[in-house]
Parts: C-alpha cells; structure tokens; sequence
C-alpha cells in the first residue's frame, strides 16, 4: 500500500517493513550453518512470520524480471524433496553406496523396507527448509515500491557497517559471542559461526561501498567520504579476522568496486583536468595501502600473517580433500542427499583426520553439492553458473545504459562462488538473503522501469 505521508522521511510500505525485519532477524541469527543451532529457529520462524504477514495484507507481487532466480530456487527445493521419496528396499539399496546401510540393518535384526533416495532424510528435511529464507528474500524484495527501492544499497550497507561494529568489538576486548551461532570465542567472526563468510560479508562491504557513492546524482556528493572510510574499515576489519581466503576477497571487492563506480566517477569529473581522476584512484589506493601498511606493523593483520603461516600438510581442507573426492565417485550420479555430508563423511573419515573438532563440510560447495545432490545436483549447479555467465555478459555491455546494480549483483555472486570454492557461506541463511538480492539485481538488467534495484540516479 502506498504511503501518504510525504516528507525528508516518509512512511515505509508494508512490504518493505517486513524486508528490514527479515534482514534485520537474520543480522542477528542467520550466521551459522548448523541445523541444531537457536538461530535457525528464530531465522525460519520469523520468515515463514512473515510471508504469511504479506500474503494476507501485501500487494500483488510481479515476477517479471526475477523467473531466473524463481526457477532455481524452486529447483533446488525440488530435488530435496524427491530425494525424500520413498523407495522399494530393493531399489533404494542398490543405489550407489547403499549396500553398507543395508548390511548394517540385516545384521541388527531387522528386515528391509521402504527407504529414501537421501541417507539421512532428516538432513535432506532440514535443506529443504533452509530455502524458506531466500524465498522469503526475493518476495520481500519484489514488494517493494519503486521509489523504496533505492534504499536496498543503503540497508545491505547498514546490514554489513553493523556487522563490522561486531567485529571490531570482538577484536578490541574479545568478550562478545552470539548466542544464536556456534561460534568461537576469542575469534573474530562478527555474528557468524566462521571467520572466513564474516570475511566474505567485509569483501562485499568493500565493493557496495564505492558503488553507493557513484549510485547518487551528484558523484561529488557527502555520499564520497563516507563510503571511502567504510572501504578502509571494512578492508582493516577483514585484515583482523584472521582469513586468508577473506585476504583475497577483500581485495577482489575493492577492485571490482572501484571497476563498477569508476566509468561514472570519470563522467562526473569531465569538467575537471584529465589528471584528476588517475590521481583521485591513486589516493584511494594509497590510501587504502598505507592502513594496511599501519596494520601489519602494528601486528593486527592476522590474515597476513595466516596466509604466510598456511601450512598445507595441516590444512584439514587440504587433507580432505582427497577422502571427499572418493566420496563423490563412490556415490555418483545420484548423491547422498542434500545436508547428508557430516554424517556420510564419518563412514569414510580415517583415523589420521580425527581431532576435537569435526569436519562438518566439504569446505569446497562446488564439489559438496555434486557429492550430496549427485547428477542432478551437478546440472543444477552447471544451469546457475552458466546463467550468471550469461546474464553477467549482458549486464556488463549493458551498464551504460542504466543502473550500476546488475552489474554489482553479478561482482557480488562472483564473490560468493570464489569463496564456495574454498568454504560453504551459501548454507547460512545471511549469505543466502545476499545471494538473492544479488541475483535479482542482475537478473533485471535487460529491463526499464520496474526492477527491483534502486535506480542509479535516485538520491537518498
């Protein structure tokens, strides 16, 4: 429903109250991948909350421009549940890898029955509903009126500025812990489980940051300064958390930003001498050189410090590795089921790997999701990539001709794949609200008028 109040600050619509409440929910709770954890409760509860809240009182939503990330999302929800089919015992346990499960209950007694495609359909279950957050995400999103849609960069910003506060508190006296989140004392992980998605949200800050100063009318606006000192702080925060992966992200988010802003800073400083704007990317870069200089002398760029300590004999992701590949040949093409790696990894996990701690993931997506999702996981994942390739091409030859978001949508899910590549940030459901609005903002670049993403000369 419009609102009727006019003003420096008007009345948010309903849809996107319920858009700040969700991301402000999953700021708090959504930073863990673990299904047993108090914040996926709270993260789900509060979605399913309030896409009820919107079906009953929200407007007509439009999907156009955003099927792409529709279809996926209802695929991927698609194949949790088949695999959660039941199956005749004598088709079930002639799957791949089924004969030990079958063995095990002939020799406790027991006779065979019906079974699911999935080895531990409780985790396959707990998948399936993991995908309440992103459709609750892009709802939310498509609801928004035109003329709110410009704040989105401004709260994905606010979302992240918060998160960094986090970390720097962590990082400065060590004594906060969220209790929604299995996450680690005494490490710097903002309000994630793992260092490596808080460094993940950081790179991302770096690349919205620049994009949000050149997204204003005025380049030159108050809008600059800010976003300048946010790149700096998320960079120097980044730094202290200790991630070697985040080391790398960082720097791809500040590149990628500066890319995306810097055709529209050039047009805004045509006025001025040619040298101004090589010697305006110089600063910045200077800038940003001499705070992580100040930083690793001062002795608090873990990151640093990490990547040049890696030791690959004791990386467990390393070490891993070759047991999850044995994995996914053994169960190949039809998977053990989505969310199923933990306990299927047990069966296979030598004596040389065993530690406190356990391996909870593949700590590669990419070859988690073929192992546990099989075939169709495989096309799935080749179908998502491929689209991102095409419409990030298009995107790209496109940006002249409209807003800077597609394009930004496309920087931020590569991102995210660079860093699945090395870790899961896709399974916590703040990385999945993100992968969302990215998706979204790129999946409407071929579109004028009403996307769902601000539009570039829209002033806040």
């Amino acid at each position: 429903m419009p609102s009727r109040r006019s003003g420096l600050f008007p009345r948010p619509s309903l849809p996107l109250t319920l858009f700040w409440a969700l991301l402000a929910c999953v700021w708090l709770a959504g930073g863990a991948s673990r299904p047993d954890v108090l914040g996926q409760v709270v993260v789900r509860g509060t979605a399913w909350t309030l896409l009820v809240v919107l079906a009953l009182f929200g407007p007509r939503l439009s999907f156009v421009g955003s099927r792409p990330v529709l279809v996926f999302l209802f695929a991927a929800l698609a194949l949790a549940l088949l695999q959660l089919v039941p199956l005749p015992a004598d088709v079930w346990q002639n799957l791949p890898g089924r004969r030990p499960l079958a063995g095990a209950i002939l020799a406790s007694g027991q006779s065979l029955s019906w079974g699911q495609w999935s080895m531990v359909p409780q985790a396959t279950l707990n998948a399936a509903g993991s995908l309440v957050v992103p459709f609750a995400t892009l709802l939310l999103l498509l609801g928004i009126q035109e003329s709110e849609r410009r704040l989105v960069i401004t709260t994905l910003l606010t979302f992240i500025g918060a998160s960094m506060i986090i970390g720097l508190l962590q990082f400065s006296t060590g004594a906060f812990n969220n209790v929604f989140v299995n996450d680690t004392r005494g490490v710097i992980s903002g309000m994630f489980a793992n260092r490596n998605h808080f460094a993940l949200l950081l790179a991302i800050g770096c690349l919205l940051a620049p994009v949000w100063a050149s997204e204003s009318r005025n380049v030159l606006s108050w809008r600059a300064a800010p976003a300048a000192g946010l790149a700096l702080l998320f960079l120097l925060t980044l730094l202290a958390t200790g991630s070697r992966a985040g080391l790398v992200l960082g720097i791809l988010g500040i590149l990628l930003g500066l890319l995306i802003s810097g055709r529209t800073i050039r047009r805004a400083l045509k006025r001025y001498p040619s040298w101004v704007f090589p010697a305006l990317m110089t600063g910045v870069v200077g800038i940003g050189a001499i705070g992580v200089l100040a930083s690793v002398v001062a002795g608090r760029a873990e990151s640093i410090n990490r990547f040049f300590a890696m030791d690959q004999g004791q990386d467990m992701r390393m070490r891993g590795l070759p047991i999850v590949w044995q994995m996914t040949r053994d169960y190949f093409p039809v998977g053990t089921g989505l969310g199923t790696f933990d306990p299927v990894f047990r069966m296979y996990e030598p004596m040389a790997l065993l530690k406190p701690t356990y391996f909870n993931h593949a700590h590669n997506d990419f070859l988690e999701i073929v192992l546990t999702g099989g075939l169709p996981g495989l096309l799935l994942l080749g179908a998502a990539v491929g689209w991102w390739i095409w419409a990030s091409v298009g995107a790209w030859k496109a940006r002249s001709a409209g807003s800077v978001l597609p394009i930004s949508g496309s920087a931020i899910l590569f991102l995210i794949l660079v860093a699945s590549v090395f870790d899961y940030p896709a399974r916590t459901p703040t990385i999945m609200a993100f992968i969302v609005i990215a998706a979204t903002w790129l999946s409407a670049h071929g579109r004028a008028g009403s996307s769902a993403l601000p539009q570039e000369r829209a002033s806040l």
